[in-house]
């Protein structure tokens, strides 16, 4: 059944406490992309099934991140379905403004804690049902709700995107309006780094489901300027076990194509 993001978060509300803990009464199975729900992410947050979410910097962050800053100081960086991903306070900790959209309260939350920083928690003006969450000085801004009822609007638009296994962690299906509403949050010189896993297994139908180059550039192309700035195999035990043979990690480098006009 599909609920909205708002009727979720009412639904569930009385069982998250301050640190993101949860007695969830539902149960996470394991899922086929077609099951890529609003609830099916909110309850691995709930039930702490994250192992997408990595303690440490991503190493292809620290190793393109001069690309998406591209010489300039103190930039605008936005990350899609943030999580509690550690390369937010990373990039902060460098001068820059993070603002980030997340499903999940319990990330949010965690994130605040874990880094040990004070924050502020506040509703958005004209959007019932939707909070954000920012440290006392304002430089990390992080929004509780659904990534399409975000818009530039509301928080404008920016320098630089990470997207880390975003894209990926939709349907096929919203793929289109994802990276529409993405185009349009771009400004002008914007410098997006789009890191995605590849499956080079034709039939394999798990998670995460595969990104092929022809997709990338069908879903950015029509907009963008698009550069493979690196292709590397990931392929660890984990994945051998799924019947793969070679798990490739590829970061895009995705810029407005008005910028080279």
């Amino acid at each position: 059944m599909q609920v909205t993001f708002q009727e979720y978060r009412l639904a569930m509300s009385t069982e998250v406490d301050a640190v993101g803990k949860t007695s969830s009464r539902l149960q996470f199975q394991q899922c086929k992309p077609a099951d890529l729900t609003l609830e099916h992410w909110i309850t691995r947050w709930e039930q702490q099934k994250i192992g997408f979410h990595l303690d440490t910097v991503h190493e292809m962050l620290k190793k393109h991140v001069d690309v998406m800053l591209n010489g300039r100081k103190q930039i605008r960086i936005f990350f899609p379905l943030c999580g509690k991903a550690v390369d937010m306070k990373w990039l902060a900790d460098q001068g820059h403004t993070v603002v980030g959209v997340e499903l999940s309260e319990i990330a949010i939350k965690q994130f605040f804690t874990e880094q040990n920083l004070s924050y502020i928690q506040e509703p958005v003006a004209g959007m019932p049902g939707v909070d954000i969450f920012k440290t006392t000085e304002g430089q990390i801004s992080l929004f509780l709700c659904n990534i399409f009822d975000f818009s530039s609007l509301i928080a404008g638009q920016f320098d630089g995107i990470w997207d880390r296994g975003s894209l990926q962690a939709l349907n096929s299906p919203d793929r289109q309006r994802y990276s529409k509403l993405l185009i349009t949050l771009m400004a002008k010189g914007c410098r997006y780094l789009l890191d995605t896993l590849v499956c080079t297994k034709s039939d394999f139908e798990g998670l995460p489901i595969k990104i092929s180059e022809a997709e990338t550039r069908d879903l950015y192309g029509h907009a963008c300027d698009i550069q493979l700035l690196d292709s590397s195999d990931t392929l660890t035990g984990k994945q051998k076990l799924w019947g793969l043979e070679s798990f490739i990690e590829e970061v895009h480098l995705i810029t407005p194509k008005t910028d080279s006009s």
